[in-house]
């Protein structure tokens, strides 16, 4: 059962990538009702603190070095789709956990409850993905790396929309009450748990080309390093490491900052979330042309200072005021954002799979999700603590006086509040890792 195959034939292939679309479909309705803003507003819902936020938006992130040894169990076991079906199915069974943390009375428990789904969660996905990665590797054909990938991303984002609006209604009537909020949770998340058994079992019907035979003996720890002696994938690496760490050091907590310091619901801003997928979808497949027609490192070039311009502006939306045009100047955000975010996305890995040789993509592919994992958990953990770290402190302006002589020599003290405080933290942030990014992104292959 799940055997891979010694030969594949076209129409095997592409009955394989119609199935993948199915599962595109439903795995992406699972990311939009419950990860991100959805994941968030429980973690809000059952009282959280902003450092317990923090270690919960770098979960997702630090799992994927769980990677490491997924390429040890590839390359032991060298049957990638049984892998990654085994390893989805059993993390999709963190969802119905996930379901029942709203009706834990104790708050720490329900944040231990929480944080736990996420590891069980988000940790076997990562194996998944290690194995899924070097399987797609081997099964599109190259050719067709960025059209397809871009109709991937067409039907996902399209199905993530619609189940965004879903989200967005039912968050917003979460918040009338909290009895009630709980059971919109517990729905949510029991929804997303059927949605991952269609799109497990889309991802088992998908075929898997043979990998060329290996050396049971070679080290992980070779597998792993073996790639960085490639100059071009080492400098996509460094490209990617402070792309994760600049997009992941105050995004997470825009959630957070959206409805305590800007006033918004949390329906409404998941719409935010809704407005940037509808973007990604309307310039995709435009992306993924040029892709093919031009070159990756063309798309990054165009996508990236789009991408930081937008994250970076992000910070100055208390500058505006009146709810409507600061909703308008988020919207605006959004769609930018959306757009920039579908085209570093799809070159990225589009460079990624194309530096990784066909039958020993394992290792490659790996180790770019660990080294972006490192980069990318670090950034909320540090985010967390920074913010905090502006929230307990007062910040003052001490100026002397000294031009009116008869008045004296005096002393104002502008104290400022804790809103204040945070947002001087989105704001010092995100210029410096944009620049990092900026700066590299001139050395891609």
């Amino acid at each position: 059962m799940l055997e891979p195959q010694d030969e594949v034939s076209e129409r095997e292939v592409q009955q394989g990538l119609r199935a993948l679309l199915v599962d595109a479909s439903f795995a992406t309705a699972i990311g939009a009702l419950n990860s991100g803003v959805v994941l968030l507003a429980l973690a809000l819902h059952v009282g959280v603190s902003t450092v317990q936020i923090g270690i919960l938006a770098a979960i997702p992130l630090f799992t994927q070095i769980l990677q490491a040894p997924a390429v040890s169990l590839v390359e032991r076991l060298r049957t990638r789709r049984r892998i990654s079906v085994i390893s989805v199915f059993l993390a999709r069974l963190a969802l119905p956990i996930y379901a029942v943390v709203p009706f834990i009375p104790d708050r720490n428990v329900a944040a231990a409850s929480l944080m736990a789904a996420a590891l069980l969660h988000y940790g076997l996905n990562a194996v998944g993905a290690c194995s899924w990665n070097s399987w797609m590797r081997d099964l599109v054909p190259e050719e067709e790396l960025g059209r397809f990938f871009a109709r991937r991303t067409l039907f996902g984002t399209a199905v993530s929309a619609v189940a965004t609006i879903v989200g967005a209604y039912a968050l917003q009537q979460a918040g009338t009450d909290r009895a009630f909020g709980n059971s919109i949770f517990c729905g949510l998340y029991l929804f997303g748990f059927a949605c991952g058994l269609v799109s497990t079992v889309a991802l088992a019907r998908v075929p898997e080309p043979r990998m060329p035979p290996g050396s049971d003996d070679v080290p992980i720890r070779r597998l792993l390093t073996g790639p960085l002696r490639d100059r071009n994938f080492r400098q996509m690496l460094r490209y990617l490491a402070s792309w994760q760490f600049a997009v992941n050091l105050a995004t997470p907590f825009f959630t957070v900052y959206f409805v305590r310091e800007l006033g918004f619901g949390m329906g409404f801003v998941l719409i935010f979330s809704f407005i940037s997928q509808i973007a990604n979808l309307a310039v995709i497949r435009g992306w993924g042309r040029l892709s093919d027609h031009f070159s990756n490192k063309s798309v990054l070039s165009v996508a990236t200072p789009l991408f930081i311009f937008s994250i970076v502006a992000m910070a100055f939306a208390s500058d505006v005021d009146g709810m409507t045009a600061r909703s308008a100047y988020l919207v605006m955000l959004h769609i930018i954002m959306g757009a920039a975010a579908a085209g570093v996305g799809l070159a990225s890995g589009n460079i990624v799979l194309k530096l990784s040789p066909g039958g020993a993509a394992t290792g490659y592919l790996a180790s770019n999700a660990i080294i972006g994992a490192i980069a990318a958990g670090m950034a909320p953990i540090i985010g967390g603590w920074a913010s905090d770290f502006f929230a307990a402190r007062k910040l003052a302006l001490l100026q002397t006086l000294t031009r009116f002589p008869r008045l004296g020599s005096c002393t104002v003290k502008v104290s400022c509040d804790e809103r204040f405080q945070r947002t001087a933290f989105y704001r010092r942030g995100h210029p410096m890792g944009g620049a990092l990014v900026l700066s590299i992104r001139h050395q891609l292959p």
